[in-house]
This record gives structure tokens, C-alpha cells and sequence, in this order.
């Protein structure tokens, strides 16, 4: 006979529920909605329109009912770490919270050397990279303090951001259409060079799944929402449309005022700024105004970030899954004062090693941001198992939305998923018709070296716990 199950849950309420469904809404359209990865996905040519479509379909809906199901049904704290641990335990709920959180810490220096690379562009071409360096590490301290802060205060940062978003990929859509119009395409957009090919453009196809990703962060504070069942299919609904609508809209902005050649992954977003505003004192005006916006929206984007995978390795050290020293919280905030310290030591450390190395900031940029992402995307092989598990071991629990298509349209989404994440995972590392041995061993490096540090800490953390409660 099966029993229904029910989610673990407090006692009573350890947190403020300060998170409402508009909160949420902007919180996951700023968490996925990448201004900072456009140029990159647009850099592969107008072929991109073709696999933004494809990973659309096959891809972002079918991962956004998964997790619409996952976040309404089990809305602890600690989001995917907690969902992971429900269906296969402490040890790979461990695992998860540590890939989860240090893939942040990874990822934070990409992003804002990239800023610092907008920024250069904008006000100071000639900026070196060590001063670029400067004001990564600046950056970086600022969103752990915004991480300590309390949450109904931090919201506002990702809510902002959202805004801001939204208005610059407006800007690109419309003003590439407008630039179209009256100069011309710089690209061609017919059928042929809509159809997908095989060669080195295909390196930044995983951009695009990897733009898609985010749905399940705004759970890591599931015990923060208001009204979790209610809102999060629907902020999930709301957000993912929004975001399709806004990335495909602008990413043909970009193509229509941009030859593909000359979009770089620095300079590619004030490029088209340029290109389709000009450069009189009304054009230099507006770019001014939309590249303050872009740069606001990447310490919008790590801070968003580092809420979800904060809340997740706090969670997770509370329950015994990682080193207490994630665990603390602040006293007056009750925020993961620990966990967002030791991201920001991370992050610095990766800077300075990165910064010694690289060529060039394009250089590190990219480096670091592969390197990043395939540690990022590790985790989501084990939330589509873990969502066929829940399914199978929760049968009977009642779900507030329940993603449609019974239990081999579970199987089949989860399936492609998860092909979407494998491929990702591949081209990150392997650069078609380019292959770079040392650039692939970095990487390769670079994850093992990070697997096998969290399989160290979640080993002796659960062994720890285990004799402790001999």
C-alpha cells in the first residue's frame, strides 16, 4: 500500500515570507535574462534565431513545467538542494548544494571582468587589465554585502534589474529594426543562413542553453515566499515568456545593425549601442544611459545569483550536508552571512589566478565563464532525476501544479533535458573545427579539481554528522 508523503517542513516559520509573486516574477526574468551573454549568442550568426527557437521548445518549456512542479509541491528552503536530498539523500544533496554554490563563486569573476570590459569601452578604451581586475574584486565585495543585507532590501536590486533589462532589449529589437530600415541589414537573414551548421560557431551554442537556465533559484528561498503554491507556476508562466520574447527579440536586433565578424564578446553590446544610436551628443547620450543600465544589470544578475546558491549552501550545512561554517547566519538579518563570504574568498582567489594567466580580458572572460558553467550545469542532471523520483516516490502527494503528459511525458522531458545539458557540457570544452588541447585540459582541470574538493568537504561533513549521532 503507498502512503501520501508529505515535503519536510519547519516547525515553525524560520524566515519572513517577503517574497510576493511580482517579486518573484522580476526575480527570475533578472536571474535568466542575460544581458552580458547576448553578444555571445548573437556572435554565431543568424543561424542562433534557429536554435533559440529549437532549445525554446525542446528545452526551456518542458524545464520550466518541471520546475513550476518542483518549486509549488516542495517549497523548502535550499531549492534544488532540498529536492535533491528528498529523493536521493544527504550525500548527493551535498554534492549538489556545493556544485550549486561554488559555480557562483566561479562565475562571479567572468561576469564582472566583463563589466569592467563595458565599462572601459564606454569611458576609458585604454584601461589595462590589472585595473579592470580592480573593479572586479570591488564588484565582487559589493554583492556579498548585498547578500548580508535582509532580503526584503536586497530584492529590490534583481526587481530593478529586471526593469532594466527589459528596457535595453527593447532598445536593441526596436533599434535594430529602426537601423534596418533606414541602412540596411548587415547580415543576411534568409533560409540558408537560418539553417543550422556544423564549425567553430557552434563553441557558443551552449550560450544559449545556458541563457535559459535559472527557473529553479528563486525556490533556494522557498521558506521566503508568500504563497509558493499559488506563485510559482506563475511566475515561472510569466517570466519564461517574457524572457523568450525579450531574447529572441533583441538577438535579431543585434544581427539586423552587427556583422556577425565584428561582434566581440566585450565589445559587441556597446558596439551595437553605437551602431544603432550614433554618435552625436543625443546618440552618445543614450548609449551612456543604456550602457549604465547594461552594467547595472550584471551586479543585478551575480547578486540574484548568489541569493539562490547562498540560501542553498546555508541550507545545506544546516542540515548536516556541508561544513557548518556555511551554516551561520547573520544575527539582525537572518541572511547566509557565511555562505556569501566565502563566495566572495573564492571569487577573489579565482580572479587573481585568472588575471596572472590570461592573454587578455576576452581571454579570461571566456576561460572562466566555461570553466564556470560546466560546473554549473553538473546539478542539473540530478534535478531531472530527482523530479522522476519525486514523482514515482511522492505519488500520492498532493501537487499544486503538475507538469502534463503522466509519467512518460515526465520521462520524455526529463530525457531531453538532460541531452540539452550533455551537449552543452561538450561544446564548453570541445570548440568545433578548433580544437584547443590546452584550453580543454584548463577546464576539464578546473572541474575535476572543483568535484573533487566538494566530495572531500560533503564525505567528511556526512561522516562527521553520521558518528556524531552514534
Amino acid at each position: 500500500m503507498v502512503t501520501a508523503a508529505s515535503p519536510p517542513a519547519s516547525p515553525k516559520p524560520r524566515f519572513r515570507k517577503v517574497l510576493h509573486s511580482l517579486d518573484m516574477t522580476l526575480f527570475t526574468v533578472c536571474a535568466i535574462l542575460v544581458v552580458d551573454q547576448l553578444a555571445a549568442s548573437a556572435s554565431i550568426g543568424v543561424q542562433s534565431i534557429f536554435w533559440w527557437l529549437l532549445t525554446l521548445v525542446l528545452f526551456f518549456i518542458p524545464y520550466g513545467l518541471i520546475t513550476a512542479e518542483l518549486g509549488s509541491t516542495y517549497p523548502q528552503e535550499g531549492g534544488i538542494y532540498a529536492w535533491v536530498r528528498r529523493a536521493f539523500g544527504p550525500v548527493w544533496a551535498g554534492r549538489t548544494a556545493w556544485l550549486w554554490w561554488v559555480n557562483v563563486a566561479l562565475w562571479m569573476p567572468s561576469v564582472y571582468i566583463l563589466f569592467a570590459g563595458v565599462l572601459a569601452e564606454l569611458v576609458a578604451p585604454g584601461m589595462s587589465l590589472w585595473t579592470q581586475i580592480l573593479i572586479t574584486l570591488v564588484l565582487t565585495w559589493l554583492t556579498v554585502g548585498i547578500n548580508i543585507i535582509a532580503l526584503d532590501v536586497g530584492k529590490w536590486v534583481p526587481n530593478i534589474g529586471a526593469a532594466f533589462k527589459a528596457v535595453i532589449m527593447l532598445a536593441i529589437g526596436v533599434g535594430g529594426v529602426a537601423y534596418a530600415m533606414k541602412h540596411g541589414v548587415a547580415n543576411a537573414f534568409t533560409l540558408e543562413t537560418l539553417r543550422p551548421q556544423w564549425g567553430a560557431s557552434l563553441a557558443f551554442l551552449p550560450v544559449i542553453l545556458y541563457n535559459f537556465l535559472g527557473f529553479e533559484l528563486m525556490s533556494g528561498a522557498g521558506e521566503e515566499m508568500e504563497n509558493p503554491a499559488h506563485d510559482v507556476p506563475w511566475a515561472i508562466t510569466r517570466a519564461g515568456a517574457l524572457i523568450a520574447f525579450f531574447y529572441i527579440f533583441a538577438t535579431v536586433g543585434i544581427l539586423l545593425a552587427l556583422p556577425v565578424k565584428d561582434i566581440g564578446l566585450i565589445e559587441g553590446l556597446t558596439d551595437t549601442f553605437r551602431r544603432l544610436f550614433g554618435t552625436g551628443s543625443v546618440g552618445e547620450a543614450t548609449v551612456a544611459i543604456l550602457g549604465a543600465m547594461a552594467l547595472y544589470t550584471f551586479v543585478a544578475n551575480m547578486v540574484t545569483w548568489t541569493i539562490g546558491a547562498n540560501r542553498s549552501a546555508a541550507e545545506a550545512a544546516r542540515r548536516g550536508d556541508l561544513p557548518s561554517i556555511f551554516a551561520k547566519l547573520h544575527p539582525k538579518y537572518q541572511t547566509p552571512a557565511n555562505s556569501a563570504v566565502l563566495c566572495g574568498v573564492i571569487a577573489t582567489g579565482v580572479l587573481v589566478l585568472y588575471g596572472l594567466l590570461a592573454k587578455s580580458a576576452e581571454d579570461f572572460f571566456w576561460t572562466t565563464f566555461a570553466f564556470s558553467s560546466v560546473v554549473f550545469l553538473l546539478p542539473y542532471f540530478l534535478l531531472f532525476m530527482a523530479f522522476l523520483k519525486l514523482r514515482r516516490m511522492d505519488a500520492n502527494l498532493p501537487r499544486p501544479y503538475q507538469a502534463p503528459g503522466g509519467r512518460a511525458g515526465a520521462v520524455a522531458m526529463s530525457l531531453v533535458c538532460m541531452a540539452f545539458i550533455l551537449q552543452a557540457i561538450v561544446f564548453f570544452i570541445y570548440k568545433p573545427g578548433e580544437f584547443d588541447q590546452t584550453y580543454a585540459l584548463a577546464v576539464v582541470g578546473g572541474v575535476v579539481a572543483t568535484v573533487i574538493v566538494g566530495e572531500i568537504l560533503v564525505r567528511r561533513t556526512v561522516s562527521k554528522k553520521a558518528a556524531a549521532d552514534v
